[in-house]
Protein backbone atom coordinates (compact mmCIF):
# COMPACT_ATOMS: atom_id res chain seq x y z
CA UNK A 1 0.00 0.00 0.00
CA UNK A 2 0.83 3.38 -0.51
CA UNK A 3 0.47 6.72 1.02
CA UNK A 4 -2.38 8.43 -0.65
CA UNK A 5 -4.86 9.24 1.93
CA UNK A 6 -7.70 8.18 0.13
CA UNK A 7 -6.09 4.53 0.01
CA UNK A 8 -8.80 2.73 1.74
CA UNK A 9 -10.46 -0.18 -0.34
CA UNK A 10 -14.26 -0.22 -0.22
CA UNK A 11 -16.70 -3.49 -0.06
CA UNK A 12 -17.05 -4.31 -3.91
CA UNK A 13 -20.54 -2.67 -5.56
CA UNK A 14 -20.20 0.02 -2.66
CA UNK A 15 -19.44 4.08 -3.44
CA UNK A 16 -18.69 7.02 -1.47
CA UNK A 17 -19.92 10.14 -2.69
CA UNK A 18 -18.72 12.72 -0.72
CA UNK A 19 -14.99 14.11 -1.56
CA UNK A 20 -12.14 13.67 0.62
CA UNK A 21 -10.44 17.20 1.27
CA UNK A 22 -8.49 17.74 -1.27
CA UNK A 23 -5.21 19.70 0.50
CA UNK A 24 -5.42 16.16 2.63
CA UNK A 25 -5.35 14.07 -0.19
CA UNK A 26 -2.48 15.72 -1.90
CA UNK A 27 -0.49 16.29 1.45
CA UNK A 28 -0.43 12.78 1.66
CA UNK A 29 0.62 12.35 -2.16
CA UNK A 30 3.60 14.31 -1.47
CA UNK A 31 4.47 13.16 1.64
CA UNK A 32 4.80 9.71 -0.37
CA UNK A 33 6.48 10.73 -2.79
CA UNK A 34 8.94 12.26 -0.09
CA UNK A 35 9.10 8.91 1.59
CA UNK A 36 10.55 6.44 -1.32
CA UNK A 37 13.45 6.14 -0.55
CA UNK A 38 14.66 5.46 -4.30
CA UNK A 39 13.76 9.06 -4.47
CA UNK A 40 15.21 10.52 -1.81
CA UNK A 41 18.55 8.54 -3.14
CA UNK A 42 18.12 9.93 -6.66
CA UNK A 43 17.75 13.57 -5.37
CA UNK A 44 21.52 12.21 -3.12
CA UNK A 45 22.73 11.59 -6.52
CA UNK A 46 21.50 14.79 -7.95
CA UNK A 47 23.26 16.77 -5.15
CA UNK A 48 26.80 15.02 -5.53
CA UNK A 49 26.95 15.87 -9.79
CA UNK A 50 27.72 19.62 -9.52
CA UNK A 51 30.23 18.67 -6.71
CA UNK A 52 31.54 16.22 -8.81
CA UNK A 53 32.11 18.31 -11.98
CA UNK A 54 33.02 21.51 -10.01
CA UNK A 55 35.83 19.65 -8.35
CA UNK A 56 37.15 17.90 -11.54
CA UNK A 57 37.53 21.20 -13.12
CA UNK A 58 38.85 22.95 -9.91
CA UNK A 59 41.78 20.17 -10.01
CA UNK A 60 42.36 19.57 -13.37
CA UNK A 61 42.27 23.49 -14.46
CA UNK A 62 39.30 22.73 -17.23
CA UNK A 63 39.73 21.26 -20.47
CA UNK A 64 42.35 23.62 -21.47
CA UNK A 65 40.78 26.43 -24.02
CA UNK A 66 37.84 26.01 -25.65
CA UNK A 67 34.62 28.07 -26.09
CA UNK A 68 31.74 25.52 -24.66
CA UNK A 69 30.26 25.67 -20.83
CA UNK A 70 32.49 23.27 -19.48
CA UNK A 71 35.34 25.62 -20.51
CA UNK A 72 33.77 28.50 -19.25
CA UNK A 73 33.50 27.20 -15.66
CA UNK A 74 36.96 27.67 -14.51
CA UNK A 75 37.04 30.67 -11.82
CA UNK A 76 33.52 31.43 -13.06
CA UNK A 77 31.80 29.61 -10.76
CA UNK A 78 27.92 30.41 -11.83
CA UNK A 79 28.23 29.05 -14.93
CA UNK A 80 28.49 25.84 -12.89
CA UNK A 81 24.57 25.30 -12.01
CA UNK A 82 23.50 26.21 -15.21
CA UNK A 83 25.90 23.66 -16.76
CA UNK A 84 25.00 20.54 -14.19
CA UNK A 85 21.31 21.53 -15.82
CA UNK A 86 22.01 21.00 -19.01
CA UNK A 87 23.84 17.74 -18.38
CA UNK A 88 21.03 16.37 -16.15
CA UNK A 89 18.29 17.28 -17.92
CA UNK A 90 19.38 14.77 -21.33
CA UNK A 91 19.20 11.80 -19.34
CA UNK A 92 18.92 11.72 -15.26
CA UNK A 93 16.79 13.99 -14.75
CA UNK A 94 14.11 12.42 -17.28
CA UNK A 95 14.58 9.28 -15.69
CA UNK A 96 14.18 10.27 -12.24
CA UNK A 97 10.31 12.06 -13.54
CA UNK A 98 9.73 8.65 -15.10
CA UNK A 99 10.09 7.34 -12.33
CA UNK A 100 7.66 9.27 -10.32
CA UNK A 101 5.24 9.39 -12.58
CA UNK A 102 5.38 5.25 -13.08
CA UNK A 103 4.87 5.23 -9.61
CA UNK A 104 1.77 7.30 -9.86
CA UNK A 105 -0.40 5.78 -12.33
CA UNK A 106 1.55 2.33 -13.35
CA UNK A 107 2.80 1.70 -9.76
CA UNK A 108 -0.59 2.10 -8.25
CA UNK A 109 -2.47 -0.26 -10.57
CA UNK A 110 0.52 -3.15 -10.15
CA UNK A 111 0.01 -3.01 -6.38
CA UNK A 112 -3.55 -3.00 -6.75
CA UNK A 113 -4.27 -0.08 -5.25
CA UNK A 114 -5.63 1.89 -8.19
CA UNK A 115 -9.54 0.08 -8.13
CA UNK A 116 -9.51 1.03 -4.62
CA UNK A 117 -8.68 5.06 -5.81
CA UNK A 118 -10.96 4.91 -8.61
CA UNK A 119 -13.63 3.97 -5.97
CA UNK A 120 -12.68 6.36 -3.04
CA UNK A 121 -14.14 9.59 -2.93
CA UNK A 122 -11.41 11.39 -4.86
CA UNK A 123 -12.82 11.79 -8.47
CA UNK A 124 -10.50 10.73 -11.32
CA UNK A 125 -9.80 14.18 -12.72
CA UNK A 126 -8.78 14.93 -9.30
CA UNK A 127 -6.87 12.20 -8.77
CA UNK A 128 -4.80 12.68 -12.06
CA UNK A 129 -4.09 16.25 -10.52
CA UNK A 130 -2.97 14.66 -7.23
CA UNK A 131 -0.68 12.45 -9.50
CA UNK A 132 0.21 15.49 -11.57
CA UNK A 133 1.58 17.38 -8.47
CA UNK A 134 3.80 15.03 -7.17
CA UNK A 135 5.01 14.48 -10.11
CA UNK A 136 5.83 18.58 -10.28
CA UNK A 137 7.31 18.65 -7.02
CA UNK A 138 9.72 16.03 -7.55
CA UNK A 139 10.23 18.19 -10.90
CA UNK A 140 10.83 20.99 -8.61
CA UNK A 141 13.17 19.36 -6.02
CA UNK A 142 15.23 17.76 -8.64
CA UNK A 143 16.17 20.79 -10.27
CA UNK A 144 16.26 22.62 -6.83
CA UNK A 145 19.00 20.01 -5.91
CA UNK A 146 20.41 20.62 -8.74
CA UNK A 147 20.80 24.09 -8.40
CA UNK A 148 21.66 24.85 -5.38
CA UNK A 149 24.85 22.29 -5.22
CA UNK A 150 25.72 23.70 -8.23
CA UNK A 151 25.64 27.72 -6.60
CA UNK A 152 27.17 26.65 -3.54
CA UNK A 153 30.21 24.23 -5.04
CA UNK A 154 30.34 27.22 -7.48
CA UNK A 155 31.36 29.60 -4.70
CA UNK A 156 33.14 27.67 -2.18
CA UNK A 157 35.07 25.75 -4.62
CA UNK A 158 35.16 27.24 -8.37
CA UNK A 159 35.44 30.41 -7.23
CA UNK A 160 34.76 33.63 -8.70
CA UNK A 161 32.09 36.40 -7.23
CA UNK A 162 29.99 37.30 -9.87
CA UNK A 163 29.56 35.91 -13.59
CA UNK A 164 31.41 36.04 -16.72
CA UNK A 165 28.62 35.61 -19.63
CA UNK A 166 29.15 33.85 -22.84
CA UNK A 167 29.89 36.95 -24.01
CA UNK A 168 32.39 38.52 -22.51
CA UNK A 169 30.76 40.85 -20.15
CA UNK A 170 30.48 40.14 -16.25
CA UNK A 171 27.57 40.43 -14.25
CA UNK A 172 27.37 41.21 -10.42
CA UNK A 173 26.44 38.30 -8.17
CA UNK A 174 22.42 39.20 -7.75
CA UNK A 175 22.26 39.23 -11.45
CA UNK A 176 23.81 36.07 -11.88
CA UNK A 177 21.60 34.53 -9.16
CA UNK A 178 18.62 36.10 -11.59
CA UNK A 179 19.96 33.80 -14.52
CA UNK A 180 20.39 31.06 -12.50
CA UNK A 181 16.78 31.13 -11.49
CA UNK A 182 15.92 31.76 -15.21
CA UNK A 183 17.72 28.52 -16.33
CA UNK A 184 16.31 26.50 -13.49
CA UNK A 185 12.29 27.61 -14.06
CA UNK A 186 13.19 27.22 -18.31
CA UNK A 187 14.27 23.66 -17.49
CA UNK A 188 11.58 23.59 -14.57
CA UNK A 189 9.12 23.71 -17.61
CA UNK A 190 10.72 21.08 -19.83
CA UNK A 191 10.56 18.19 -17.19
CA UNK A 192 7.13 18.51 -16.28
CA UNK A 193 6.52 18.09 -20.22
CA UNK A 194 8.67 14.91 -20.19
CA UNK A 195 6.56 14.51 -16.50
CA UNK A 196 3.28 14.76 -18.31
CA UNK A 197 3.92 12.42 -20.51
CA UNK A 198 5.12 9.59 -18.69
CA UNK A 199 1.93 10.02 -16.78
CA UNK A 200 0.27 9.56 -19.84
CA UNK A 201 2.15 6.65 -20.90
CA UNK A 202 1.60 5.51 -16.88
CA UNK A 203 -2.21 5.52 -16.62
CA UNK A 204 -2.59 3.18 -19.78
CA UNK A 205 -0.30 0.05 -18.07
CA UNK A 206 0.03 -1.86 -14.83
CA UNK A 207 3.94 -2.07 -15.19
CA UNK A 208 6.55 0.51 -14.54
CA UNK A 209 9.39 -0.31 -16.00
CA UNK A 210 7.80 0.43 -19.51
CA UNK A 211 6.63 3.83 -18.35
CA UNK A 212 10.53 4.68 -18.16
CA UNK A 213 11.65 2.32 -21.17
CA UNK A 214 8.95 4.28 -23.39
CA UNK A 215 9.52 7.40 -22.03
CA UNK A 216 13.86 7.66 -21.91
CA UNK A 217 13.40 5.40 -24.95
CA UNK A 218 11.36 8.23 -26.79
CA UNK A 219 13.80 10.88 -25.81
CA UNK A 220 16.76 9.07 -26.88
CA UNK A 221 14.84 8.58 -30.42
CA UNK A 222 13.83 12.54 -30.48
CA UNK A 223 17.60 13.20 -29.80
CA UNK A 224 19.05 10.88 -32.87
CA UNK A 225 16.19 12.10 -35.31
CA UNK A 226 17.25 15.43 -34.41
CA UNK A 227 20.82 14.95 -35.11
CA UNK A 228 19.85 13.82 -38.89
CA UNK A 229 20.27 17.08 -41.32
CA UNK A 230 17.72 15.14 -43.49
CA UNK A 231 14.89 15.38 -40.55
CA UNK A 232 15.23 19.16 -39.89
CA UNK A 233 11.44 19.28 -40.59
CA UNK A 234 10.91 17.56 -37.46
CA UNK A 235 12.38 19.25 -35.15
CA UNK A 236 9.31 21.86 -34.14
CA UNK A 237 7.91 18.83 -32.53
CA UNK A 238 10.38 17.15 -30.80
CA UNK A 239 10.73 17.77 -27.28
CA UNK A 240 14.19 17.96 -26.87
CA UNK A 241 15.04 20.38 -29.82
CA UNK A 242 15.76 23.29 -27.80
CA UNK A 243 17.19 21.78 -24.70
CA UNK A 244 20.58 23.00 -25.18
CA UNK A 245 19.80 26.57 -25.67
CA UNK A 246 19.23 26.91 -21.75
CA UNK A 247 23.14 27.82 -22.13
CA UNK A 248 21.52 31.22 -23.67
CA UNK A 249 20.77 32.23 -20.28
CA UNK A 250 24.23 33.24 -20.20
CA UNK A 251 24.72 35.55 -22.79
CA UNK A 252 24.60 39.29 -22.33
CA UNK A 253 21.86 39.58 -23.35
CA UNK A 254 19.89 36.80 -23.03
CA UNK A 255 19.13 35.19 -26.65
CA UNK A 256 15.61 34.32 -26.42
CA UNK A 257 14.02 33.23 -29.72
CA UNK A 258 14.99 29.48 -28.56
CA UNK A 259 14.61 29.59 -25.25
CA UNK A 260 10.73 30.65 -25.89
CA UNK A 261 10.10 28.05 -28.43
CA UNK A 262 11.04 25.62 -26.20
CA UNK A 263 8.79 26.82 -23.73
CA UNK A 264 5.89 26.89 -26.01
CA UNK A 265 6.65 23.30 -27.16
CA UNK A 266 6.97 21.91 -23.98
CA UNK A 267 3.29 23.93 -22.80
CA UNK A 268 1.86 21.64 -25.60
CA UNK A 269 3.36 18.72 -24.48
CA UNK A 270 2.31 19.03 -21.39
CA UNK A 271 -1.40 19.44 -22.27
CA UNK A 272 -1.26 16.58 -24.57
CA UNK A 273 0.10 14.52 -21.81
CA UNK A 274 -2.39 15.46 -18.96
CA UNK A 275 -5.11 15.86 -21.26
CA UNK A 276 -3.90 11.94 -22.54
CA UNK A 277 -3.82 10.56 -18.68
CA UNK A 278 -6.96 12.12 -17.76
CA UNK A 279 -8.88 10.62 -21.14
CA UNK A 280 -7.51 7.75 -20.08
CA UNK A 281 -8.43 7.47 -16.35
CA UNK A 282 -12.05 8.69 -17.13
CA UNK A 283 -12.86 5.64 -18.95
CA UNK A 284 -11.02 3.15 -16.91
CA UNK A 285 -12.47 0.20 -15.48
CA UNK A 286 -12.61 -0.10 -12.13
Amino acid sequence: MTGTASRVELPSGIRQHHSAPFGRVVGSELGWVLRRPRNLLALLGLAALPVLIGTVITITGGPGGGSGLFAAVVGNGMVLPVLSLMLTQNLLLPLIIAMVAADGLAGEAANGTLRGLLLAPVGRVRLVVVKALGVLMMVLLAIGVVVLSGVLTGLLIVGGDGLVTLSGTTLPLGEALGRVALAAGWCAVQMAAVGAVALAISSTTEHSLLVLIATVGALVVFGVLEAIPSLDWLKPVLITTDWYSISDVLSDPIRTTDLLSGLWRAGCYILLGFSAAVARMATKDT
